[in-house]
């Protein structure tokens, strides 16, 4: 997709509508945040830009999500977490949950999934709470 400015916003790409009726699909939305330098990635925020600028939408339309977050560091992405719990709730996003996981390397193992019994205990009864609703 191209950059979104404002001198481009017209027409809405079909990227960003065919993105959108992808939302308008589904019950639940899982969205893992990459944290850039303490903020959204550039991709997302570029199809976060162009989805807000459809008339008359909020870019999750009331939808529920669960919010995921982790980084190399200790900190797990919680700037980016902070930012979109924040933000969300105003574009249309019905917030269910959320978990960040910090130190990925020491706490997730590609075949076994999260080895950290602490981090592993919380991701499973955020998954129960979610399904119970």
């Amino acid at each position: 997709m191209p950059i979104f400015s404002v001198d481009r916003e017209h027409p809405i790409l079909k990227q960003a509508t065919d993105f959108a009726r992808l939302i308008d699909e589904t019950d639940l939305i899982v969205m893992s945040l990459a944290e850039n330098n303490g903020n959204y990635s550039a991709a997302f925020k570029n199809l976060y830009d162009w989805v807000s600028r459809i008339p008359g939408r909020k870019v999750f339309n009331n939808k529920k999500v669960l919010l995921l977050s982790t980084s190399s560091g200790g900190q797990g992405g919680s700037s980016v977490m902070e930012i979109a719990l924040k933000r969300f709730p105003f574009d249309g996003a019905v917030i269910v949950g959320s978990m960040s996981l910090p130190s990925f390397n020491q706490n997730f193992d590609e075949s076994k999934g999260i080895t950290n019994p602490e981090y592993l205990a919380k991701a499973l009864e955020l998954v129960e709470k979610i399904t119970r609703a």
